[in-house]
């Protein structure tokens, strides 16, 4: 999955870069699989805003993407592989023995007209989704359970991967994509190798356009505005912050922890905050 650069006829493809898509190999969604997804832009379910710089972009479909893999023994073919507006990573669609058809992400390796199946006891090869209990130590996993039967909730997003490292009780030990060591049961599902286009982080928007087509809107730094307005704001010409850098309602901007999870924050052997 290289990326393909341009000639430099504007400023803005001077320095874009982006996937060449020879891995994908049809540009027509399975339409049962699409749901109509309406726009958020940032806001929640009263209607406020609660995330900036949000609006606008290409309207998308969503595609219901099988994270579950709970269609035990089946054994299905890889019939496609497609871009998903959604996410990162590629998504293809399986065609299950009995006849059924669902979207999964596709892991780095795997081709069109290989054969994956979940479940209990079978082979930990790419593709293949099966409780943690039967992953040999050392492999590389991706889309994992935390709770088990609800489906992959971590590590899916493109070139993502994590590595089981021990099982001790009715737990494993997984080293996720940030450092963090957690231990996740033995019953959670996961699948065997790692989430595909790898070169997405490599990728150069290169224009402001390209973020207004993904639905982001412009963000303007504190520093410019006037004091009423952000904490880093006055002072005549280019000045300094001059404090921690703050929020525009004055909370801190960087370093300051804000997850509290006390039902999850036990099960982390080794946190990602770590010095190095």
């Amino acid at each position: 999955m290289p990326l393909r650069s341009y000639k430099p006829t504007s400023a803005g493809r001077r320095f874009m870069t982006r996937s060449t898509f020879a891995e994908i190999t049809t540009d027509e969604p399975y339409k049962p699989l699409l749901e109509p997804q309406k726009r958020g832009s940032g806001r929640n379910n009263q209607g406020r805003l609660s995330v900036r710089h949000r609006g606008g972009g290409e309207k998308q479909h969503y595609r219901r993407i099988d994270f579950k893999r709970d269609k035990v023994g089946v054994p299905a073919r890889l019939a496609t592989i497609e871009y998903d507006p959604n996410r990162s990573a590629r998504i293809g669609l399986l065609h299950y023995r009995d006849g059924e058809k669902r979207y999964i992400l596709v892991p780095n390796g795997l081709r069109v007209g290989d054969v994956v199946v979940s479940g209990p006891g079978v082979e930990a090869r790419v593709g293949n989704a099966l409780p943690l209990a039967d992953i040999p130590l050392g492999t590389t996993i991706h889309n994992i359970e935390l709770v088990p039967g609800k489906g992959g909730q971590i590590v899916r997003s493109a070139g993502a991967s994590a590595q089981l490292l021990a099982k001790e009780g009715e737990f494993g030990t997984v080293r996720l994509p940030s450092g963090e060591m957690r231990r996740v049961p033995l019953g959670c599902v996961a699948t065997v190798g790692q989430v595909g286009n790898l070169d997405h982080e490599n990728q150069s928007l290169g224009k402001a356009g390209r973020a207004r087509h993904m639905g982001q809107r412009p963000e303007v730094r504190g520093v410019v505005m006037n004091p009423r307005d952000h904490p880093h704001g006055g002072g005549e010409g280019k000045s300094p912050t001059g404090m921690p850098p703050k929020t525009p309602w004055g909370k801190p901007a960087m370093g300051l922890r804000t997850r509290r999870n006390k039902t999850t924050d036990r099960l982390i052997v080794r946190s990602r905050h770590r010095k190095s």
